[in-house]
């Protein structure tokens, strides 16, 4: 029996960041599957778990949290991650550069966001795909830039895998599936890479977790 268990969806990108996080901290756990596609996150049982009718929910050292951002603030404080710099100026840049995918990129390119836009649009041709990619492609050409302030060590922000890493990584997969090109965006593809060779970031892949196909 794990101690620790995570409701998790395959292709949700805040389930995918908490993934990293427990690897990367070698935590052992129980992944829940919570099926979007089937509706189970607006169950009563998962309501009771996240009122939001979210994913994920981290039950962790007796405690059940959600909201991935403050559950790897507290992965990070708790286990030593070094996901962010100690320095206050150097961390409050680290984090900005992370909560400009996760903050303002990611909730914008939500599924069901997506999918309400697309029956507002009476179902136009190209939708959702065209929704996700108009948002994608300037939100990554922001962190490409953003990306400048740092020496690509070989991590966004340093030589460990870092908060920036571990949002980027879901958005890119994102990307990928719905077409947002990415080719010109040479630090964020260097960055891709090193994380990808990372066995953390590896086993957390949609591909690599999804039992389902």
């Amino acid at each position: 029996m794990h101690d620790t268990v995570l409701f998790d969806y395959w292709r949700s990108s805040a389930s995918y960041r908490l993934r990293i996080a427990l690897n990367l901290a070698g935590i052992d756990y129980q992944s829940i599957t919570v099926d979007l596609v089937k509706g189970e996150h607006k169950s009563p049982e998962h309501l009771a778990r996240n009122p939001q009718g979210f994913v994920p929910v981290l039950e962790i050292d007796g405690l059940r949290m959600t909201q991935s951002l403050a559950i790897l603030d507290y992965l990070d404080q708790t286990r030593d991650l070094g996901l962010l710099p100690k320095d206050p100026a150097a961390r409050v840049q680290a984090q900005a550069l992370a909560h400009s995918i996760a903050v303002d990129l990611h909730p914008v390119c939500n599924l069901q966001v997506a999918k309400h836009a697309t029956q507002l649009s009476g179902g136009a041709a190209g939708m959702p795909a065209d929704w996700m990619v108009h948002f994608i492609r300037p939100g990554l050409q922001a962190f490409e830039t953003l990306l400048g302030a740092y020496e690509q060590t070989p991590y966004c922000t340093g030589t460990t895998p870092g908060l920036a890493d571990i949002c980027l990584m879901p958005q890119l997969y994102n990307a990928r599936r719905w077409g947002a090109d990415f080719s010109d965006m040479p630090r964020i593809l260097a960055a891709e890479a090193a994380c990808a060779a990372h066995p953390a970031f590896a086993g957390a892949h949609p591909d690599a977790v999804n039992t389902a196909s």
